[in-house]
């Protein structure tokens, strides 16, 4: 298809999946998880960790976050709507089981955020941070604190200390979860809340002596065991950024449409920025809008007409100008 897709078999279509991601990245882990446990097969796009990213801004319109997910024209972004998008594409098993999906939805937003955001600046001291890095060039820690600390600029800041403090007591309600010996956090069923929770911990067991925070929670790390052994499905092969921006151009975007009664019409050009970090708006048409979702017509000269989807929570919709 192009001389930049590296794929022993064939190139991604329109409509396979294709996650740009890296290996180290917390909520990549959770995206691999969800596509292992749907069992579902996938091409792999490996992004730069830290700014400049001129194939992820040609594809996103200047979200930097990792994840996200391309199908052809139509870009993903953000776990909580990439989800949404997998369990479109192969409803079972499910990751909001039906007895669980409001609780299951409610963990899971807790853990991004409260739980996420405690866990690295806990990791990120001294002693895990130099775990992290071992064998990086010494300046790659530098660049990526600066490039943290402008993503995060703005925030409220925890501590590492105050971070250690308040992980001590979420692990041990997460712990508390599990003692009556359920298999899942919510019971009988694995969930979204399942991989949610994980994936902070899962960073946290990188971060050398500052990992032994888990040792006494002998039933949580089983349960970590259990998540882990879910794998992450298929890797049909390689892409690199050229590769995904040709994809995309060669693509369509999937129709959308805006819902009456929210505000916008189709069309009117907006931005979408995230409220809490890494908060570069993105400027496009708007192309499609509900209450869950909002999707933003661009045009770039790389990567063509792209369609750009994100989650409605946690992001604000704001008309240009």
């Amino acid at each position: 298809m192009n001389a930049a897709i590296d794929d022993a078999t064939r190139g991604p279509a329109g409509d396979d999946l294709v996650l740009h991601h890296y290996g180290s990245s917390p909520f990549a882990e959770k995206a691999r998880l969800m596509l292992g446990l749907k069992g579902l097969s996938w091409h792999s796009v490996t992004v730069p960790m830290v700014m400049p990213k001129p194939d992820v801004v040609a594809l996103t319109g200047g979200y930097r976050r990792t994840p996200f997910l391309q199908i052809g024209a139509d870009v993903y972004c953000d776990t909580a709507l990439i989800v949404e998008v997998l369990e479109r594409r192969r409803p079972s098993p499910s990751l909001f089981p039906a007895a669980i999906a409001g609780q299951a939805r409610a963990l899971a937003q807790w853990a991004d955020t409260e739980l996420f955001w405690t866990a690295l600046p806990y990791a990120m001291q001294p002693a895990g941070a130099t775990a992290l890095f071992a064998g990086a060039p010494p300046e790659m820690l530098q660049v990526f604190v600066a490039d943290r600390k402008a993503m995060s600029e703005g925030m409220p800041q925890v501590r590492g200390i105050d971070a250690g403090a308040a992980l001590a007591q979420y692990l041990d309600w997460l712990s508390s979860m599990l003692a009556d010996g359920r298999p899942w956090l919510l019971g009988g069923e694995v969930s979204i809340a399942d991989l949610s929770v994980y994936h902070p911990l899962w960073f946290l067991t990188k971060t050398g002596p500052l990992a032994e925070v888990l040792t006494p929670h002998q039933a949580l790390r089983a349960w970590m065991g259990r998540v882990g052994a879910i794998g992450h499905g298929e890797r049909a092969g390689k892409l690199d950024g050229a590769g995904a921006i040709a994809l995309a151009r060669a693509s369509t975007p999937r129709p959308a449409a805006v819902d009456a009664g929210l505000g916008f019409e189709a069309g009117e050009p907006v931005t979408v920025t995230p409220y809490d970090y890494a908060r570069d708006a993105v400027a496009g048409t708007l192309a499609g809008l509900t209450t869950r979702t909002v999707t933003l017509a661009r045009d770039d000269e790389r990567a063509g007409r792209v369609h750009v989807h994100f989650p409605r929570i946690r992001y604000t919709l704001k008309k240009a100008g």
